[in-house]
């Protein structure tokens, strides 16, 4: 396995993105174990293969570094747009990008020729129960409902921005066990395919605090559609407005929930770390 890279981060959430139309791996959960590895590997919260696409202007498939595929990535979102104008794959500033998830819109915001954020179009939040998916009645929300693991009961609010999340509010959010909790929350019956982990602070109608677990890579600095489903928890439990900085352990990003379209727009830094070519490892004696 030998292929050229490039490591890119949105906030701390990073990302070994290879370039589909001229590198090939055979095996992508295979690939994005040894890539992410932090000690024998590049070091990565995932691994990203831009690829041709016959809707939209890429495909984008992301791999987590336990292997497993994500059906989309915000933060990530921002780092392939970037990276596909940069490096002269499009010429367009507005992307369009097909996900697992379905249809996926960055837009790089230029002033003066220099990159002042990139902005990404995340659709509407998906909010019953089928199509987070969540077990109970299918039509439902799940807005401030309680959850109990291993006999501690937490409220939840659950959306989906084209993956699944489980936001609960905290008074604060430093004194969570995140590495201790966040799994077995992952991992509850409640959540067929498993779920993001969201602890939220208020800091005031248009500030938020963030941690996440992130399904498949653990905890991690930051979390784009993780941000944006806290966004929307905290509209549908009244504790914050349409539009609100998300302060998360990385930095922070902007999110708006647009009472126009419905859609949450997403607003942050992508930023390239270094380029590199990934060699096979000796097998071990």
């Amino acid at each position: 396995m030998q292929f050229k890279f490039t490591k890119w981060h949105g906030l701390g959430n990073d990302f070994v993105i290879v370039n589909g139309f001229s590198e090939t791996i055979d095996d992508f959960q295979a690939a994005a174990i040894e890539v992410c590895d932090r000690h024998l590997g590049i070091g990565a919260d995932g691994l990203v293969l831009v690829l041709p696409s016959a809707t939209a202007d890429f495909k984008m498939r992301i791999f987590n570094s336990d292997g497993s595929e994500a059906e989309m990535c915000g933060n990530v979102t921002r780092c392939v747009a970037r990276y596909v104008y940069e490096t002269g794959l499009t010429a367009n500033t507005r992307i369009t990008i097909e996900t697992e998830a379905g249809l996926i819109i960055p837009e790089l915001v230029l002033e003066q020729g220099e990159l002042k954020t990139v902005k990404v179009d995340m659709g509407e939040p998906r909010l019953q129960r089928k199509d987070i998916p969540l077990l109970g009645a299918a039509e439902d929300q799940a807005v401030n409902i309680p959850l109990t693991v291993e006999n501690e009961r937490f409220l939840v609010t659950c959306v989906s921005m084209g993956n699944p999340h489980c936001v609960i509010f905290v008074d604060d959010v430093d004194l969570v066990d995140l590495a201790a909790i966040g799994p077995k929350i992952e991992t509850h019956e409640l959540f067929p395919r498993k779920t993001n982990v969201e602890f939220v602070q208020i800091r005031d109608q248009a500030r938020l605090r963030m941690r996440v677990w992130e399904r498949g890579a653990g905890i991690t600095l930051a979390c784009g559609t993780g941000a944006c489903a806290t966004l929307a928890a905290a509209v549908l439990n009244s504790k914050a407005g349409r539009q609100a900085v998300i302060e998360l352990d990385g930095g922070e990003l902007f999110v708006e929930w647009s009472s126009k379209d419905n859609h949450i727009y997403m607003s942050g830094p992508a930023t390239e770390v270094f380029r590199g070519e990934f060699l096979k490892k000796p097998a071990r004696c």
